[in-house]
């Protein structure tokens, strides 16, 4: 433990972060590692691997992970800002890069590989592009001189162009609609409301039209008919699980289930641990949004406010995204559960926006020095 007399800036993270927090963040990483043993096992005997390969893959990422997420939250609010410009330009490029030489999976280019690594950079992009618009946002709100939100505007519609060529329509969803929260947030007039929201069911409605596997998971969703295997199979876990489980090891329907280890590890977690556990999960997820949203709630800057209630939303959004279509609530769409599923670049870029939620909701230590200063100069501490 450390004492609140230690001075050092181990001792000023420990007494300035949130560390509810950084359990919660903990906690849902602990959750997805021991959920690995139950999902990632049959996937990997059909792909002739060793049967705990995605495990160990999975454990290997959880420290560097860990670390990236601690790094990250002794930043201060100017070098969020600075390592998010600087990871947005990187991602972008990136983004650009993966189109023309990226892997394609699945009618996708969403990959590139590096240094030996196959890396994502829009889950990267995510976090650093939340937090830069936070910042264009907040600059107009300061001075309305500054057209902070003419550039938000055209940042996002880079972004939503480089998404849709890829093309990848849930990372498209997600990100509008966190942008449109924090621009609401940031006072949009009504006729932007209008005029956005138009644009955002008119996107939709090209989308179905010119691309056939955007048309095809809707037509499924809505008819039932069709290629429905894999959400069928992921409801069943769901049933099968009844309220408590069926206990661990004991889940059979997870075995058929092409992704279990990813996009439908809550399926797994239903089966084997019950509806109980999994609304544990979903508690948790409200917990850390509700938390976000009450510190940028209570937050007088407006950057800081901004780029809180931005990165909770993206990690609610994402989390909601995910159950909802294990429930069939919503069109099949790869989409990671936080910090849950399997997935490297996901980890670690989930890890990025933990980690700029910690060091945004931390007590500033410059003003702890301050009031340190006047105490000891015999001023007193001055009032909150």
């Amino acid at each position: 433990m450390v004492s609140r007399a230690e001075r050092g800036p181990v001792a000023d993270w420990f007494w300035t972060i949130d560390r509810f927090f950084l359990a919660t963040f903990v906690l849902l990483m602990g959750i997805g590692f021991m959920l690995s043993f139950a999902a990632s096992p049959a996937v990997a005997e059909r792909l002739n691997l060793d049967s705990f390969h995605f495990v160990k893959r999975h454990a290997a990422f959880l420290l560097p992970s860990l670390a990236v997420m601690i790094g990250i939250s002794f930043l201060t609010p100017r070098q969020v800002r600075r390592a998010a410009m600087i990871l947005l330009l990187v991602s972008l490029a990136l983004m650009v890069l993966a189109l023309f030489f990226g892997q394609e999976v699945k009618g996708s280019r969403r990959w590139i590989s590096l240094a030996g690594l196959s890396v994502q950079p829009s889950e990267f992009m995510k976090p650093a592009f939340v937090v830069v618009c936070a910042w264009l946002f907040s600059e107009h709100a300061r001075q309305p001189e500054i057209p902070g939100n003419l550039f938000a505007i055209l940042l996002f519609g880079i972004v939503g162009a480089l998404l849709v060529a890829q093309p990848d329509l849930g990372q498209t969803i997600l990100t509008t609609a966190v942008w449109g929260g924090m621009f609401f947030m940031a006072g949009m007039p009504w006729l932007w409301i209008i005029v956005l929201g138009g644009s955002a069911v008119g996107g939709l409605v090209v989308a179905y039209t010119v691309l056939p596997h955007v048309a095809g998971r809707i037509d499924r969703f809505m008819t039932g008919e069709g290629d429905t295997f894999q959400v069928d199979t992921a409801l069943q876990a769901i049933v099968r699980g009844d309220w408590f489980g069926q206990g661990p090891g004991e889940g059979i329907v997870k075995r058929i289930i092409p992704d279990s280890h990813t996009d439908f590890i809550f399926s797994v977690a239903a089966e084997e641990f019950g509806i109980v556990f999994c609304m544990l999960i979903v508690l948790i997820f409200a917990f850390l949004v509700m938390r976000g949203l009450n510190h940028a709630f209570r937050e007088r800057n407006d950057f800081t406010r901004f780029a809180v209630a931005g990165l909770v939303l993206q990690i609610g959004i994402q989390s909601m995204i995910n159950v909802g279509v294990n429930l069939q609530l919503l069109p099949a769409k790869g989409m990671t559960l936080p910090l849950i599923s399997y997935g490297g670049s996901s980890m670690v870029a989930i890890c990025v926006t933990a980690g700029f939620i910690l060091a945004l909701t931390r007590h500033r230590p410059e003003k702890r020095a301050v009031e340190r200063s006047l105490f000891r100069s015999g001023m007193g501490v001055p009032a909150e």
